[in-house]
């Protein structure tokens, strides 16, 4: 049986792989009952058709579906109230990415502060909010102007 700690990763890990298959129904899906939210945004309503409604206003996809990138999220430190069943995690990503006339690189990174809680036996996300602190190339990524 794996540990709540590992259960939270995977949780993290899922998101990365779905954004990056550009499956923004499976991304709304991990969020179906948190807020995803920035330093300098108001709160939103949160929830599934409010995270699908974020991927599909602000990230670019390609002829194959995809966004043509890799999330690599790295340095999970995750703190677990078992009686509350509830979690905080924070962790570092950095998205890289490449296109035919856009040679490999990073154009991203940051880090994401999480919440999860623990329903029916199932973490699930509570709130994301994502830092963004070094910023590259973002033209063949977003589909808005992002400045930190």
């Amino acid at each position: 049986m794996a540990s709540h700690e590992r259960e939270i990763e995977n949780l993290l890990y899922t998101y990365a792989e779905r954004i990056d298959l550009g499956d923004f129904e499976g991304v709304a899906d991990l969020f179906e009952h948190a807020a995803i939210t920035t330093p300098d945004a108001e709160p939103g309503p949160g929830g599934r058709q409010a995270a699908l409604e974020i991927y599909q206003r602000s990230t670019r996809l390609y002829e194959d579906g995809t966004p043509k990138t890799k999330h690599v999220t790295t340095n999970v430190l995750i703190e677990v109230d078992e009686a509350a069943q509830t979690a905080a995690a924070r962790s570092y990503f950095t998205v890289f990415q490449r296109l035919d006339d856009f040679p490999l690189q990073p154009i991203i990174a940051g880090r994401y502060h999480d919440r999860f809680e623990r329903v029916e036996g199932q973490w699930r996300f509570a709130e994301r909010m994502m830092l963004p602190e070094l910023l590259g190339d973002l033209s063949r990524h977003l589909l808005f102007d992002l400045t930190v």
